[in-house]
């Protein structure tokens, strides 16, 4: 890796370093953003946009590097082109629904951010395929950080122990609780908060898994004992997150895996087996429906200790909210109208589905495209899913999309870079592939 490293022009060297400083950063975005925010008051906004502004040059950098070495195929895909389109139909809606600077920005940032990554993923891996293992041991050293963190607060540090970094009520709290419970503490290791923390944890396991189960006849006993570990503190992470939706999402994930790959081998009584297990398990959390475990845990609604309205009445409310809204505006309501962005607005908006927060900031046009970009790249993903990372990408992703359902799952910076990322350089390598295949066939 140093050896090709040594071999690229300067361009290349710098784009490559920005790309790979934003993927391995962005698993600290939240800890080193609140930290430095406190020491720079005056700055927070800017330290908060640090991977956008890196993206920035990475971009340009990018399309210099496609000029001099004449690669304007790789930015012919479909993927590249309908991201573009995306990008289009946000810009072109800013002067329709122009509220003020602050507010467009950061719902340009919010939106697009990761559609960027995706790209510059996707091509810089067309590029440089060698360098597509190089970003996934970035990934694994990411996610076992966030793992033994996770580790770290389930089992020995204090509750606020994110405090010494600046957590508190005007950041990020150091820790949630569920329905007002003390005794079920969520954490959020080094994300932002237990929900992203749970969604994260979505795409360790299932690439985790896709990784041992897939390459299972090669692996040594020590790459089977790194990726125990990495699986172990993604399982503990995404427990103590409490996050319903991130472990329907991972059971949906992890299968999705399983019977592509060992599912595929599995006798008939196994099948049988398993089967009657599942509905053993719903039949006895329904016989436990009034126990502590499953009002706090699974339903979030103790009526002890819980508020009078639970967060499945927010869930719901914002559904019903975000629906109306969808239908009576087919243009959106602009850039920057809904989430935190909107906070910068007289009007700020709230929804909890991810669909229907692209259709608010983007239109029917917007959630148009960005389901067709995202259902691409599925099926393409699908088409690759012999490869451990194409696998365990789709499953997460198909996990993530349903996690999409009762939360804005992109939004978060570290999921969605980490996620789109990825789906970039498997995407990518499959372009690198198929290149390959067929110079030789006509050598």
């Amino acid at each position: 890796m140093k050896k090709a490293a040594q071999a690229l022009g300067v361009l290349d060297q710098f784009f490559i370093g920005l790309m790979v400083a934003i993927f391995a950063l962005i698993v600290l975005h939240a800890p080193l953003t609140v930290w430095l925010g406190t020491v720079f008051p005056d700055a927070s906004v800017l330290i908060k946009a640090w991977k956008e502004l890196l993206m920035i040059p990475a971009g340009f950098l990018l399309l210099a590097i496609v000029w001099r070495k004449r690669r304007w195929d790789t930015l012919k895909n479909p993927f590249v082109l309908l991201a573009a389109l995306y990008v289009a139909v946000h810009l072109a809606l800013i002067p329709l629904f122009y509220t003020n600077a602050a507010a467009v920005l950061a719902g340009l940032a919010i939106d697009l951010r990761y559609i960027v990554y995706f790209v510059l993923a996707l091509v810089l891996v067309q590029l440089y395929p060698e360098f597509r293992r190089f970003f996934l041991t970035v990934f694994l050293a990411g996610a076992l950080l966030v793992g033994s963190f996770a580790m770290l607060q389930v089992f020995f540090l204090p509750v606020d122990f994110l405090t010494v970094l600046g957590y508190g009520d005007q950041t990020i709290q150091p820790y949630l609780t569920v329905d007002q419970n003390p005794e079920y503490i969520r954490i959020s290791s080094t994300l932002r908060g237990p929900n992203p923390l749970g969604a994260y944890a979505v795409v360790t396991l299932a690439l985790a898994f896709a990784y041992l189960w897939r390459r299972r006849p090669q692996l040594t006993w020590k790459v089977s004992s790194v990726f125990a570990l990495l699986s172990v503190g993604a399982l503990i992470a995404l427990w103590y997150s409490y996050s319903r939706s991130a472990l329907v999402a991972a059971v949906a994930a992890v299968a999705i895996v399983f019977v592509l790959t060992i599912g595929r081998r599995m006798p008939r009584w196994l099948w049988v087996a398993a089967f009657v297990v599942g509905f053993a398990t719903l039949g006895g959390l329904y016989a436990a429906r009034d126990t502590s475990f499953v009002q706090n845990v699974i339903l979030h609604d103790n009526p002890s200790t819980g508020p009078a309205e639970t967060s499945n009445d927010g869930h719901l409310e914002s559904l019903i909210d975000g629906t109306d809204r969808k239908l009576r505006q087919p243009l959106g309501a602009g850039i920057g109208s809904t989430g935190s962005a909107s906070l910068y607005t007289d009007e700020p908006v709230i929804i909890e589905n991810q669909y229907l927060f692209i259709a608010h900031e983007s239109g029917w046009a917007g959630v148009v495209i960005f389901l067709t970009l995202f259902l691409m790249i599925l099926h393409r993903l699908w088409k690759h899913r012999h490869d451990w990372l194409a696998l365990g990408v789709l499953a997460s992703g198909v996990g993530l999309a349903l996690i999409g359902l009762l939360l804005p799952v992109w939004v978060d910076d570290t999921v969605s870079i980490i996620w789109w990322g990825l789906a970039g350089l498997a995407i990518g390598g499959t372009y690198v592939r198929t290149v390959n295949k067929t110079s030789k066939r006509t050598a």
